[in-house]
């Protein structure tokens, strides 16, 4: 592979080319109630091509490998045809490097019956845990991916990667009163990601029932505390995107917003991306540029220090590449993409956050939300009602609305209980490229004057 490659950089008329190759192999399992929804295992073998010439990107993908000369003269073809459109790209240090994961159970030697068997076995928990789950949603995804990356300024890397990840649904009622509950597990040391589950999956069945007795929460305006979960989507969602540099230096209002240096909370916080986590789903060590890994401060203590790079953004606004270039596979092009973000470690306790709170709102996970620029709108999967300093009864459709810049500056205390989650089958969503595995997280996190809409 590596004579097949190097042979068809040389000579390529361009101001610079890049070659990946990649081999993935994939088995899906899911189950939609009792009946098996799907039970595939995949393979595909393909590469692309990037070529800069003359200020102008040219891209190919393709899945025949033994024609890559071919292939290299057609994306440079394509970035002269394009013209300057100023595209640069900072510089790096050539690499030559080989990455195999450790990995505890390799998801490749436990045979398709046994795991077809053990996310059966998981269903029928929460299909028997009471009459009223009216059904449940498993699905299972094992990745194992080999990557070949080379460019014209002497880097070539080898660089293998395991995904396993499973999502788990109840779905409870009574009446007309339908509520659900998930969790998810998963990582990239192994299949052991996803084997004794059977509590957790029994909790969440359990969860699913006794949300159909919780009253819809009263719309207002409240102190609310985060589970480290909830935190991690919010800051991922409502501010890791923000600090995405394509965004940024494609958007004029966001570029006078994100300037370096400006206050956007209290010094306790400070907010990461970091691909260089041992073990979490957005690891690893080069990305899809053969940029190495690294841990970017975006806040430290309350001042906006840092964003996330591509070569070319960091080449465009004259700063450093962080290695946050990244492809869902070799049909796309990379782009700056998240890896593991979260929120550092704080001083307070979870119980002197909610001592001090009459009456408040305790917010635990989330199902999903939006964001438009700034705004965002997020719906608690789980939530209690804090009185009088203690967690009281359970309450639903709790829903977080906000601007994430005042929510930023709303911080007023932080836990020192940091948890990062990314297991599952999915992940993060841009430009068309889903999923993209990626983790977040944070500590308990408590925000005053949040806008809750409920019912």
């Amino acid at each position: 592979m590596r004579n097949l490659i190097s042979l068809a950089l040389k000579s390529h008329g361009a101001d610079y080319v890049e070659i990946r190759i990649e081999d993935h192999e994939r088995t899906r399992i899911s189950f939609r109630g009792k009946q098996v929804d799907e039970l595939s295992t995949a393979r595909s073998i393909g590469g692309c091509i990037r070529a800069l010439a003359g200020g102008g990107w040219g891209f190919v993908s393709f899945n025949d490998i033994t024609n890559l000369r071919e292939h290299v003269k057609l994306a440079v073809n394509q970035a002269k045809l394009v013209g300057n459109t100023g595209a640069v790209l900072a510089p790096m240090e050539s690499v030559e490097d080989t990455v195999t994961p450790e990995l505890v159970k390799d998801p490749r030697g436990i045979s398709l019956p046994k795991k077809k068997a053990l996310l059966e076995d998981y269903n029928n928990i929460m299909l028997n845990y009471s009459p009223k789950i009216q059904t449940t949603s498993v699905a299972y995804v094992d990745r194992y991916s080999k990557k070949y990356f080379a460019n014209s300024e002497g880097t070539f890397i080898e660089q293998e990667h395991c995904d396993v990840g499973a999502n788990f649904t109840a779905f409870a009622k009574d009446g007309d009163n339908v509520q659900q509950m998930f969790t998810t597990a998963g990582g990239i040391t192994g299949f052991q990601a996803v084997e004794g589950l059977h509590e957790d999956v029994r909790d969440v069945a359990r969860r699913a029932v006794e949300c159909l007795d919780a009253k819809p929460v009263k719309g207002g305006q409240y102190t609310v505390i985060l589970d480290p979960a909830l935190a991690g989507v919010f800051v991922h969602e409502a501010f890791g995107h923000l600090s995405e540099s394509d965004f940024i230096y494609e958007n004029d209002r966001m570029r006078d917003i994100m300037v370096l240096g400006k206050q956007f909370g209290a010094p306790v916080l400070s907010i990461v991306d970091s691909a260089a986590l041992p073990g979490q789903r957005g690891s690893y060590k080069y990305d899809d540029e053969g940029v190495p890994a690294s841990k970017t401060y975006l806040i430290k203590d309350g001042i906006l220090v840092g964003r996330l790079h591509s070569r070319e953004t960091a080449g465009k606004l004259g700063e450093t590449p962080t290695g946050n270039a990244r492809a869902v596979d070799y049909r796309h092009r990379p782009i700056v993409r998240m890896t593991n973000t979260y929120i550092e470690n704080g001083t307070s306790s979870f119980e002197d956050m909610i001592s001090g709170i009459d009456e408040g709102i305790y917010a635990i996970d989330a199902y999903g939300g939006q964001t438009t620029m700034e705004m965002f709108t997020f719906s608690s999967r789980e939530a209690f009602m804090i009185r009088n300093g203690k967690i009281a009864e359970r309450v639903r459709d709790v829903v977080l609305t906000g601007n994430v810049f005042e929510t930023l500056m709303n911080i007023d205390a932080i836990g020192d209980d940091l948890k990062l989650s990314g297991g599952g089958t999915g992940g993060c969503g841009k430009g068309s490229q889903w999923p993209l595995p990626v983790s977040d997280g944070s500590p308990h996190i408590r925000i005053r004057n949040v806008v809750v809409g409920g019912r």
